[in-house]
């Protein structure tokens, strides 16, 4: 971009983060998530760092955050409530690291890391250990007495505790570098002012009740959280059942590092969450970044990083403040869900049914984990109702191992050079015609619209698709086949479907472009290889219709054999375990089509299938399992792949219906949970009895 693209850029960008501040903090609405707010918000942050002749006073980087409501006091903070940048990966960590070491080189650097909440930041005013005012953080400078609504939450202590004298020596006894004069002064007799600041959440299962009860479903905990910490009436906020953890303390009690004044807090009777880590080094925190990314999901609050801090606290305030935050702190987040990105292009594929589908490339962004170059549009109607074009800046979304998906456009950023998605009206590949077929109320799709399909029963892309899909490594996992070469023997005609892949001889593959002796010589033995399968790896590559890799396990535990799969009525296919009518029903017709009989029979002449011998010794049918915390002699996989060959069901979650939870080295929640419900838990080792 030239400068003057960028500053255009920026200026737009600060427009539309303002727009949704405003919505946000002002009047308690929003329209796009955090994440994507996240986003637009580091990509503004990086082109000024990159630009900075272009950072004016008003930009949102320079400020913490919108103006506080009218609706309470307002309370002026003695000491400013200050905000973070973000990151998103390890290399910016080290970026970090770099930039605050050349203000101070001497110095050594270790760190102090904790769960980055995704609530609502209090300060709570105690003096000589009775609580007198709380407020939210507001602009930083100014926020809003919320003293009565914060009283309203139990995690709050209304007056400090002083701790027993056996704590206060375990304490000593931790920690080395505390003033110990000033430590046993100051926490026996409380005095003075003494400022607590912490995070307002609402949990996840609070969440979910009061979403179900009340007629405006609201988007996300931290949403409820910061409307309630508003309300008018005390027994509102009392009703809610917020939460609340310390995370930072305000006042003199010999600490010399941010690991003490957490623990601190602790003693005196404020809950801080167990989730923090003294780390040595930036490797200590990406481990803990990561091992605590393994492990969110199962906590009851939403958190979307960590905060990472130069534990010592008098480098951390030598280092001083930049901008709108302290340099000794950054957030490393998780890649959100969501993210802003450009779209680049959008190409036509066809698939191996012969659906032609839209794959936009888009412009490299960060997202749940992973860099995305490319998402799905779905259809042409889904481009018509997205009004989506070639240049627009998008906002798109990933769940898991889903495939990101282009979900809104952000209107408001275009320049006017965007350029409109061209429907195709023949297949890219043969040039055939297309049909549009509805998707079926039925279908599992969650997207609604039309379907193009090439009418060419024969089109290349098909074929190769099928192929591919045949070929890949959860299916028959035949190493040399990849897409050129599958696409070069289709050509040439040697290969039409693929049982004809098992007839293949090494004299035709020589005379090939790209093939050698050896080359040839390899592509054989890896066919030969994989003439022995089992039987789900089989019923995958088949590509039939809603039946993935672990509806295809499904079948072959059931039935055990693939003449009795084949020979199932719709009602004994309804049977097994995560079958519906949908599935059930593109299985029963797919083995009765003529043209998939022939190519099983052709298939079963140079192959054979492994059964499942043992299929009535099922010793773990019927029981449900958990896993947490990490096991000594099997991997978390193959204890899965025991369970299911036994007979047994994989749960993420534990509830009653729960038959055993396998914990191992540091289980999570899930363990908590599982005593307080009653659940049996057993270690790796009774495990391992229980199967023999």
């Amino acid at each position: 971009m030239t400068k003057k693209d960028i500053k255009e850029r920026i200026e737009k960008l600060k427009k539309e983060i303002n727009h949704h501040r405003y919505l946000y903090h002002v009047l308690d609405t929003e329209e796009i998530s955090d994440s994507v707010l996240d986003s637009l918000k580091h990509e503004l942050y990086k082109l000024e760092q990159e630009n900075p002749e272009f950072i004016t006073p008003d930009s949102p980087t320079q400020r913490v955050s919108g103006k506080p409501l009218d609706k309470f006091k307002k309370v002026e903070h003695k000491v400013r409530m200050m905000s973070m940048e973000d990151i998103f990966d390890f290399m910016e960590l080290e970026a970090w690291q770099k930039k605050i070491k050349k203000h101070s080189p001497h110095s050594n650097f270790d760190y102090f890391v904790e769960i980055k909440m995704d609530g609502l930041s209090a300060s709570l005013i105690y003096e000589d250990g009775l609580l007198v005012e709380g407020s939210t953080r507001g602009d930083g400078r100014v926020g809003e007495d919320v003293t009565q609504n914060l009283k309203t939450i139990d995690a709050i202590p209304l007056r400090l505790r002083i701790p027993k004298d056996s704590e206060i020596e375990k304490f000593l006894k931790t920690f080395k570098d505390v003033d110990v004069d000033r430590f046993r002064k100051k926490i026996k007799d409380l005095s003075g002012r003494i400022e607590v600041r912490g995070e307002v959440f609402m949990g996840k299962k609070t969440f979910a009740k009061i979403n179900k009860k009340s007629e405006k479903k609201f988007a996300n905990p931290r949403n409820i959280a910061a409307g309630t910490i508003r309300q008018l009436d005390p027994k509102v906020v009392a009703e809610r059942n917020l939460d609340f953890f310390g995370y930072d303390l305000l006042a003199d009690f010999g600490q010399a590092t941010h690991e003490e004044a957490h623990n601190i807090l602790k003693l005196l009777g404020i809950k801080i969450n167990p989730n923090m880590e003294y780390c040595s080094n930036l490797t200590a925190v990406d481990k803990f970044y990561k091992n605590i990314g393994k492990k969110r999901e199962g906590f009851d609050y939403w958190m979307d990083g960590i905060v990472v801090s130069v534990n010592n606290l008098s480098l951390f305030n030598k280092l001083g403040v930049v901008g709108k935050a302290p340099r000794g702190l950054i957030a490393y987040k998780y890649p959100g869900e969501e993210a802003t990105t450009k779209l680049l292009r959008v190409d036509w594929q066809v698939g191996r049914t012969g659906a032609i589908t839209p794959r936009a490339t888009l412009e490299p962004t960060a997202i749940a984990g992973t860099t995305v170059s490319h998402a799905t549009l779905h259809n042409a109607d889904e481009i018509k109702r997205l009004d989506v074009r070639i240049g627009d800046t998008v906002i798109l979304e990933k769940a898991g191992d889903i495939i990101p998906k282009i979900t809104s456009v952000l209107t408001r950023l275009r320049t006017g050079n965007e350029k409109p998605i061209q429907i195709p009206n023949h297949c890219p590949i043969c040039g055939q015609s297309v049909e549009r077929k509805m998707l079926k109320k039925s279908t599992l799709r969650e997207e609604s619209g039309a379907i193009l399909y090439c009418t060419n029963k024969k089109c290349f892309a098909k074929e190769v698709e099928n192929i591919k899909h045949f070929v890949s490594k959860k299916a028959f996992d035949i190493d040399g086949l990849g897409e050129k070469i599958i696409e070069q023997l289709v050509d040439e005609k040697l290969i039409a479907n693929p049982a004809d892949i098992f007839g293949l001889k090494k004299e035709e593959l020589e005379l090939l472009e790209r093939f050698g002796d050896k080359s040839a010589d390899n592509l054989i033995k890896s066919i030969d290889n994989a003439k022995h399968i089992t039987l789900a790896r089989f019923l995958y590559a088949l590509g039939i219709p809603n039946v993935g890799e672990e509806t295809a396990i499904a079948l072959s535990k059931y039935f055990g054999d693939l003449n009795k799969i084949i020979g199932a009525s719709m009602l004994d296919l309804e049977n097994v375990a995560d079958i519906g009518l949908v599935v059930a029903k593109s299985i029963y017709e797919y083995f009765r089509e003529e043209r998939n009989e022939k190519l099983i029979n052709d298939l079963l002449q140079n192959i054979s299938i492994e059964t499942n011998k043992n299929i009535t010794k099922q010793i773990l049918a019927g029981k449900t399992f958990v896993l947490t915390g990490s096991l000594e002699n099997l991997t978390r996989d193959s204890a899965k792949e025991k369970i299911r060959d036994l007979g047994g069901n994989i749960s993420s979650s534990v509830s009653k219906n729960t038959d055993f939870v396998i914990t191992g080295i540091d289980p999570g929640s899930k363990y908590e949970k599982a005593k307080k419900i009653g659940v049996k838990t057993i270690n790796e080792t009774e495990f391992l009895n229980m199967i023999k």
